[in-house]
């Protein structure tokens, strides 16, 4: 009766003892860009690096406005200095 016993323990299935993969982080459009991107002079006075393309934009009050797009700093969109 024990061997029979000992024969179904070791009959079980064991898990593998294997390292985990390592946990994938979701990736966000901005930090896709590993490549490409340029600097541009922001209205605030600042230099920003944006992979996106310039577009132009309505002002609120009727004036267009140069834009650069998809910024490193997370900005979706970042007024220009003409």
């Amino acid at each position: 009766m024990k061997a029979l016993t000992l024969a179904l323990l070791f009959s079980l299935p064991v898990p593998k003892l294997a390292p985990t993969p390592p946990v994938r982080q979701p990736v966000s459009r901005i930090t896709q860009h590993a490549k490409g991107g340029r600097w541009y002079f922001a209205a605030t006075g600042h230099a920003i690096f944006c992979y996106g393309p310039v577009m132009t934009v309505p002002r609120a009050n009727g004036d267009l406005q140069r834009v650069a797009t998809f910024c490193r700093d997370g900005s979706a969109v970042v007024p220009l200095k003409d």
